[in-house]
């Protein structure tokens, strides 16, 4: 399934077996890592195609659905669930209506949705016909082509999601390797710095920036001290948190953005990396509030923020805390999703200790 600007197969995690390293070994085979064409798998070649999404029915009050997000690394043995995926997270509840995990009656499912990565709660809807997702519709987002129906997504208090805090460090500024970098985890830590202050100019092409090693190795070495400052020990072998280059906006945004996934600038940005880059920049005196320029239109408790990425843009719709215009309570954004294929994957017969039989799926 497509799920915003990621792509990757779902599967009900029934499907999969219950030990974390064999069912590893099992996503590993399906996508073909590690390999830099992923030739023996599913894999995209590339970390926005390498994903994967168990969903389940949940046991917990309340909520409907548990999804779990596997990003699985393109040139490495490794699977890592540290991270949500607010991307792949669109999928979850149209595979969920696919498969018979929720059935839903009215022109609208509705459903609450926990990423057991890290225990962030959203509430998901789409339009349906027959108990089954629409997919064609007018909704777009920058970084897919043409249009669908739209999967709106609120997420409710990502605050700390990771770390913990919403600002890891308790600074609102930290200054690593000589320059200012705000450190946030609003549903997917982040460390922000200015484009300008690691030599570029923040509006550079995806290609451009992914050629330029000196600088991939500056903001790695950056994002390696923040990393144990937000209290998540050595990242070195992590995909979190990731680093977003910002510089003033030019495409009538907020602000301009060059996201880091950790070492290949991203296409886009991430959902949940739009979200915590958005809640830095309407926090006075972080980094991204330097160089962010208000969206006319706000209220008191709403605030707007419009992040330009390589292909577009992404607007973070607020909901503050009336009683704490710094702490927000929801985070609304519109994404898309398709159903691609369904069917059967095969695995070699033996991976590991495990045998599967010659029709291993």
């Amino acid at each position: 399934m497509r799920g915003g600007t990621s792509r990757g197969p779902f599967f009900a995690a029934s499907d999969l077996p219950d030990d974390v390293a064999a069912r590893d070994r099992v996503l590993l085979a399906v996508m073909g890592s590690p390999d830099a064409r992923q030739i023996d798998g599913l894999g995209g070649a590339d970390p926005l195609t390498s994903k994967v999404g168990i969903v389940s029915r949940s046991s917990q009050p309340g909520i409907d659905l548990d999804f779990l997000f596997a990003q699985v690394l393109v040139h490495e043995s490794r699977v890592d669930t540290t991270p949500n995926c607010g991307n792949m997270l669109a999928a979850a509840l149209p595979f969920a209506l696919e498969t018979g995990l929720v059935i839903a009656s009215s022109n609208i499912a509705r459903f609450r949705v926990r990423t057991v990565n890290t225990g962030t709660l959203a509430d998901i809807s789409v339009a349906i016909k027959d108990g089954k997702p629409i997919y064609a519709g007018s909704a777009k987002i920058d970084g897919v082509p043409g249009s669908a129906s739209p999967v709106n997504i609120s997420f409710l208090e990502t605050e700390g999601s990771v770390c913990g805090r919403l600002l890891p460090t308790q600074k609102r500024v930290n200054r690593f390797d000589g320059v200012d970098v705000t450190c946030v985890d609003n549903g997917m830590p982040v460390v922000i710095l200015r484009a300008a202050d690691v030599g570029v100019t923040g509006y550079e092409s995806r290609d451009v920036l992914n050629a330029n090693s000196e600088l991939k190795a500056r903001i790695e070495a950056i994002r390696i001290q923040a990393g144990a400052a937000m209290g998540l020990g050595d990242v070195s072998q992590k995909v979190v948190p990731k680093v977003t280059l910002v510089a003033a906006p030019r495409a009538g945004g907020s602000l301009c953005t060059r996201t880091f996934i950790p070492h290949d600038c991203h296409a886009s940005i991430g959902v949940l990396g739009a979200v915590s880059v958005a809640t830095a920049a309407v926090l006075e005196g972080t980094v991204a509030a330097q160089v962010a320029t208000p969206l006319e239109g706000h209220t008191m408790n709403t605030r707007a923020i419009s992040v330009e990425h390589p292909t577009g843009e992404f607007t973070v719709n607020f909901t503050l805390d009336p009683l704490n215009s710094s702490r927000v309570i929801a985070a609304e954004l519109l994404r898309t999703a398709r159903l691609i294929m369904r069917g059967e994957v095969f695995v070699p017969a033996t991976l590991g200790n495990e045998t599967y039989g010659e029709t291993s799926r």
